[in-house]
């Protein structure tokens, strides 16, 4: 398991005070700001969110050191992380998606179909892309418990059952 997990993406500035776009990916969006200082993906930079609230379809946020809109459009794209110590444990039924990235992705019968390589949510519910071994393409499927009947983290895999031609034999 990773000992970070992303918590949010800065995405475009707000305004022109400084004020950023932040995309939370935490089950209740606005307790991003109860995990302390945030960092990014290379663990170089610290943010800390001063203040948050939610907008139409993100969060508005103030960032401690970032005060007008030049400095905040410089860290659009930027991946905030916290340390897996400071989330709490996920519930029987939930997952973070670092531990799910990087499971071997197999049918019931335990074939292998591919390894999982990112998890997306384009608005409409969880997807997880696979990368089926010795092909460059990906294939993405629906996280549902009708696809995905079982993931077993310990295991290290995930069972899928596949729609009907989504893979070729």
């Amino acid at each position: 398991m990773a000992d970070r997990v992303c918590v949010a993406q800065i995405g475009s500035p707000h305004g022109v005070r400084g004020e950023v776009r932040l995309k939370s990916f935490t089950a209740d969006p606005l307790a991003v700001k109860d995990y302390g200082p945030l960092t990014s993906e290379d663990g170089t930079t610290t943010f800390v969110i001063e203040a948050v609230r939610e907008a139409k379809d993100h969060l508005v946020a103030r960032l401690a050191g970032v005060s007008d809109r030049d400095a905040a459009a410089r860290l659009a794209r930027t991946r905030l992380y916290v340390p897996r110590t400071r989330l709490p444990p996920p519930a029987a039924d939930e997952f973070y998606h670092a531990d799910l990235i990087g499971l071997a992705a197999v049918r019931a019968d335990g074939s292998e179909l591919g390894t999982v390589v990112a998890i997306h949510d384009f608005g409409a519910g969880d997807i997880l892309e696979l990368r089926q071994e010795g092909k460059r393409d990906t294939v993405m499927l629906p996280f549902t418990s009708t696809t995905v009947p079982v993931v077993d983290i310990a295991g290290g895999r995930i069972v899928i059952d596949p729609p009907e031609g989504m893979f070729k034999e």
